[in-house]
């Protein structure tokens, strides 16, 4: 007798192909579907919904542009650079071309400001900081082990770090009263209660500068942070993929507190992950590093990156133009004047409207306060306003409960990936609706029987509260951006 096997019968996968840990269903995905299934065109889609959520530095791509036009034999498929095709396109081993972690290593220190230097033999490859923090997980921790983490931290830490290795994030909450600052006794707390649940703590991971804050911890707090996990020996690993986003002067590395500690604090403790996916604009390049003190972690971290090398051809092509010094200091300078120019402008322009956001130095991103809209301090009244700015508004922009914010009414509102004209639609629609909702209280949006009508492109869960109730699901030809972090399998797509 012949078996039927249904396709996708979950019977026949991994409990990790079939659980529900990849933390995509959250706000903060949801909204990029529905920027996919309707987006912002000046011509083509004009009220379609502007891309807000995404954290990606498009403003000095021509600078890049320019560079390869003028060097193309740091490609091998151009007709200056073919000679060199053989030699990159056979095998290459897990280290990394010599000349690519030169490069790297010494771009991560120009980038800090030349305050510290970076040793070309620590530098792990990995694919994106994505698999640079999950390849330090498998290092670091065993499955049910957990890492202390700041909030409100990004969202798709639970997919990076946790999703494949079964690892535990513990949240450390951290206050708008002191612009969200990571505290000692925040620390001690966290750690105490984690002790108390019999929870064996591996580490602390922060991000400096910080996604979703833009801010950045000075010395006195990295070196609280460095001493803490030093008396309670566990790891420290610090994301510092913004770090050239920096438009200030007092942007502190941890490598830099690790030099002035040194006689203070066991170094093998302490890892840094970084990528040129936000200092550089080229996420597509998949370029992650993982550089650690710790001889061991670097040993064995070479030999898991073989899961997630950087191609040759884009590592070839990197360490030319990473040597260029010329270019890289032209490339950062110019870069840190753009992004502080864009974030001046477009707070400039939530300010005429009443909306402030936390100061902050860095990313590519602000934390937008929009606390007085709330008609009760309520994460239920966060997501209605959410879904209105979703759905009416057409901005994508992601709920600070999604960053696990512990206080409602913040947004973290992206600002590089646009150029000036999107962004001044951005600010008119922002605009028009903070004066719509003083003269009419759209906020309450009593609107049951519109938003029932209604379908947003998010996810197949349920919004619903005394005052909004909106279905979601996928209603129509989806739009799919080149620049989603969400999975897209062919057949589903197929299928919607």
């Amino acid at each position: 007798m012949k078996m039927e096997v249904k396709n996708g019968d979950s019977q026949l996968l991994s409990k990790l192909a079939t659980n529900n840990e990849h933390g995509e269903n959250s706000p903060y995905f949801d909204g990029w579907k529905a920027y996919e299934n309707n987006p912002f065109h000046p011509t083509k889609n004009p009220n379609g919904v502007i891309q807000m959520g995404l954290a990606e530095n498009q403003l000095s791509l021509d600078l890049i542009e320019e560079w390869i036009k003028k060097n193309p034999r740091a490609s091998i498929c151009s007709p200056e650079g073919v000679n060199a095709f053989k030699d990159i396109a056979i095998f290459q081993d897990y280290h990394g071309l010599p000349e690519f972690r030169n490069a790297v290593a010494n771009f991560m220190g120009k980038s800090r400001r030349g305050k510290v230097s970076f040793d070309p033999e620590r530098i792990v490859m990995a694919g994106g900081a994505t698999g640079a923090n999950e390849l330090l997980m498998f290092c670091l921790a065993d499955p049910g082990d957990a890492f202390l983490i700041p909030t409100p931290y990004y969202p798709a830490f639970h997919r990076d770090l946790r999703w494949r290795t079964r690892v535990q994030l513990l949240p450390v909450v951290c206050e708008s009263s002191n612009n969200f600052q990571i505290t000692k006794k925040a620390l001690e707390e966290a750690y105490e209660n984690a002790q108390k649940a019999n929870i064996k703590v591996k580490g602390l991971i922060i991000t400096n500068p910080s996604n979703p804050l833009g801010t950045t911890m000075d010395r006195a707090t990295l070196r609280t942070l460095v001493t803490f996990i030093n008396d309670k020996q566990i790891h420290l690993v610090c994301d510092e993929i913004y770090a050239a986003t920096v438009h200030s002067l007092d942007f502190v590395s941890i490598s830099e507190v690790v030099q002035e500690m040194e006689d203070y604090c066991n170094r093998s403790l302490i890892h840094v992950v970084y990528s040129l996916s936000k200092d550089m604009g080229l996420p597509g390049f998949r370029v992650g590093i993982v550089y650690s003190y710790n001889d061991i972690v670097v040993n064995i971290g070479r030999k898991m990156s073989s899961f997630g090398l950087v191609s040759s051809q884009t590592q070839h092509l990197l360490a030319s133009m990473l040597s260029d010094e010329e270019f890289v200091n032209e490339f950062l300078s110019e870069s840190t004047k753009r992004l502080a120019s864009r974030r001046g402008s477009f707070t400039k322009g939530l300010e005429q409207v009443g909306i402030r956001c936390l100061e902050s130095n860095g990313g590519l991103f602000c934390w937008m306060d929009l606390r007085k809209l709330l008609k009760k301090p309520t994460f239920e009244d966060e997501m209605g306003l959410w879904s209105v700015i979703i759905n009416d508004v057409k901005l994508n922009v992601s709920p600070g409960s999604s960053f696990h914010c512990h206080e409602p009414g913040w947004f973290r509102v992206c600002f590089a990936n646009m150029d000036d004209e999107t962004m001044v639609v951005a600010l008119r629609r922002i605009r028009n609706f903070v004066e719509k909702g003083e003269d009419a209280e759209v906020i309450t949006v009593k609107k049951q029987n519109k938003a029932c009508q209604k379908t947003l492109s998010l996810s197949t869960s349920q919004i619903c509260d005394e005052n909004v109730t909106m279905t979601l699901s996928y209603s129509s030809p989806r739009v799919i951006s080149p620049h989603s972090p969400i999975p897209h399998s062919p057949m589903v797509r197929a299928r919607t």
